[in-house]
């Protein structure tokens, strides 16, 4: 008996642990179609922030995309992640893709309107809120993976992506 429960101890134990975001394997839709998957950026760092086109704090397309742009090189992904959980993100994908095109000109991933809480969230945010007590409090909330899939940071929307603290945490994660 003592082996038995010393397996099923053991088993526990391992189904609880919190995997990466990678072994997870998590897959996003894409915007304009096809997926993103967190284990194709295996080894790189991604920022993973909920958007919404109607917010407030809209303007941080523009700092998602610079700092996309200054360190890409060096590996960083950046993924935005439509969200209408907070009431305030466009009708569809086609629209938020519209939205997007006239106003910034962004390259960053970006996958198509994505529920990030509650029952119907993303497997991703259900992971975050789980394994690491993290949920976004409103849109904009950025959430920084490190290279081995690992949680490595996260800033509430008004901290901006280009802010100290985000740029420190991401240098730390870099390839040299």
């Amino acid at each position: 008996m003592p082996r038995l429960f010393s397996a099923i101890l053991a088993i526990v134990t391992l189904l609880a642990a919190p995997a990466s975001a990678v072994e997870r394997g998590f897959v996003f839709q894409a915007l304009t179609g096809g997926t993103y998957a967190l284990a194709d950026w295996r080894g790189r760092p991604v920022l993973v922030v909920n958007t919404a086109s109607l917010c407030g704090y809209t303007a941080q397309f523009d700092d998602l995309q610079a700092i996309q742009d200054r360190y890409r090189d060096r590996g960083l992904v950046v993924l935005a992640v439509p969200s209408n959980d907070f009431r305030q993100e466009l009708a569809s994908d086609a629209e938020v893709a519209d939205f997007c095109a006239v106003n910034f000109a962004l390259d960053i991933p970006m996958a198509g309107i994505t529920p990030v809480l509650g029952p119907q969230a993303h497997p991703f945010y259900r992971w975050l809120d789980t394994a690491h007590g993290v949920r976004p409090t409103w849109n904009f909330h950025k959430v920084l993976i490190g290279p081995d899939g690992a949680f490595a940071g996260q800033w509430p929307a008004p901290v901006r992506p280009t802010a100290p603290p985000v740029r420190r945490a991401i240098e730390a994660v870099l390839q040299p």
